[in-house]
């Protein structure tokens, strides 16, 4: 099922670029911007986990530096049948954690030097059981192509704002059906609103279903509930200098001090995910 989320995603992508690619060229247009969207389309599969590392800054720790760090990721690998994944640490004092990779042999688990700071080891351990329940159910794959697209989108979008103000497509291309300026205008004002929805699309109940596999990974759940007050607490204390494109990845929106941010969120309410949690127990 997730499978299938990823490849429609890929073709709305798709879609997308060519409708730029014709608001700003016409049927020539259409026609380059569809050979970049296959280009796309295949780098976000095979290297968009590489991608969702990079736009957040992750560099990789081996066992020697953080050793407390990888026995807790290989004990909870094992009990939830899964291979070690790779192990990041985002730089920044936000508390927040991560998983990407296109399937279970191809997952990297990613968490900022702030959670190390503030959580006990049972509520890292409840963090880290979340994002390896978002491995195991497969459901990393969606997430992380919807973070490179969305991010494609938008540098897209600002690509075309500037080429607008510079007169860019202003060629004479209304005969095979192009736009020129005024299509470049259009869809710089849509693609930033197009990778919104994208983000959107991602479901808030993937979230649900990994806190309940985490918690079954981790043994209680009173680890990651504790956990995810913490968060929620800190990040509208703690900002995040993240790319907007990948705060779907995140266990806590990592923008959620943004009002606007908040409006347009793709994780349900803490509230509500400490509830379902804390329900479990009976």
């Amino acid at each position: 099922m997730n499978t299938l989320k990823a490849w429609l995603l890929m073709g709305a992508l798709s879609i997308l670029l060519v409708m730029m690619g014709n608001a700003i060229g016409g049927s020539s247009g259409a026609m380059i911007f569809f050979l970049i969207a296959m280009g796309m389309n295949f780098f976000g599969y095979f290297y968009s986990d590489k991608l969702a590392i990079k736009m957040t800054g992750s560099y990789p720790v081996s066992e020697a530096e953080a050793p407390e760090l990888y026995e807790m990721v290989r004990r909870l690998s094992q009990r939830a049948g899964l291979p070690m994944p790779k192990v990041y640490i985002q730089p920044s004092d936000q508390p927040n954690a991560f998983a990407t990779g296109r399937n279970p042999e191809n997952s990297a688990v990613a968490v900022t030097e702030g959670i190390l700071r503030i959580l006990n080891p049972q509520e890292l351990g409840g963090v880290l059981a979340h994002e390896l329940a978002h491995i195991k159910n497969r459901d990393v794959l969606v997430g992380t192509i919807a973070a490179a697209l969305a991010g494609a989108i938008s540098m897209m979008g600002n690509a075309l704002q500037w080429g607008a103000l510079f007169g860019m497509g202003r060629s004479d291309n209304e005969e095979e059906g192009g736009g020129g300026m005024l299509g470049g205008l259009v869809m710089a004002i849509i693609f930033p609103i197009a990778a919104m929805i994208i983000q959107m699309a991602i479901s808030r109940s993937r979230e649900y279903m990994a806190d309940a596999t985490g918690a079954q990974i981790a043994g209680s759940p009173d680890g990651l509930s504790n956990a995810l007050l913490k968060l929620e607490s800190a990040a509208h204390r703690v900002p995040m200098t993240v790319n907007p494109a990948t705060s779907h990845l995140f266990i806590i929106n990592p923008l959620s001090g943004a009002s606007l941010a908040r409006m347009f969120s793709t994780h349900p309410p803490i509230e509500d995910r400490v509830q379902r949690l804390r329900s479990m127990r009976r």
